[in-house]
């Protein structure tokens, strides 16, 4: 199930987060981007190392860059840790106990023209099995070592996505706290 589809709709929100509506998703992506709530999910493996998907060609933007687990937007009337588990399903192909550790607002202009205006909740999960991966949504999948992914990272910031290079140093913050 690709995540392109703009019939479903995304939650608007101010800078605190209280819902002030809603809008189609590629609605809230143009024309400089409006403020929406949106989730991103880290899973880690028992040995730490991060599970990163790679992005699917077919995406409506951010297309074959390497990013967090798993992310996108909660459905109005549905809960921000339910969402996160439904996509984490859906795309990755199984679902673990989540944990809501941060959350940032951000704006950044991508690629394609759109603009992603995100108040982002960011989770926490571990698993050790091997995801069955929804071709539609990811090409690839890894495992990274937390310093092999940080040196990545710095050596290739366009190989990932924009959300994810901020989440990832405050999730490196978190984890060394």
């Amino acid at each position: 199930m690709a995540d392109e589809d703009d019939s479903r709709c995304v939650i608007l929100v101010d800078e605190n987060d209280n819902q002030t509506g809603t809008a189609g998703k590629m609605e809230a992506h143009l024309n400089g981007g409006k403020l929406h709530r949106a989730f991103s999910v880290i899973i880690t493996d028992s040995k730490g190392r991060i599970m990163l998907q790679k992005r699917a060609a077919a995406k409506y933007h951010s297309q074959g860059l390497w990013t967090n687990t798993c992310c996108s937007h909660p459905e109005p009337g549905e809960s921000t840790e339910d969402a996160a588990h439904r996509r984490l399903k859906e795309e990755m192909g199984f679902d673990t106990p989540l944990k809501e550790v941060f959350s940032f607002v951000y704006k950044a202009t991508l690629d394609t023209g759109l603009t992603e205006h995100e108040y982002d909740h960011v989770f926490i999960g571990t698993y050790d099995g091997v995801p069955v991966c929804d071709p539609a949504e990811v090409e690839d999948w890894r495992l990274a070592e937390p310093e092999e992914l940080r040196m990545d990272m710095n050596a290739h910031p366009e190989e990932f996505s924009e959300w994810f290079r901020i989440i990832i140093n405050r999730y490196f913050g978190f984890i060394s706290e």
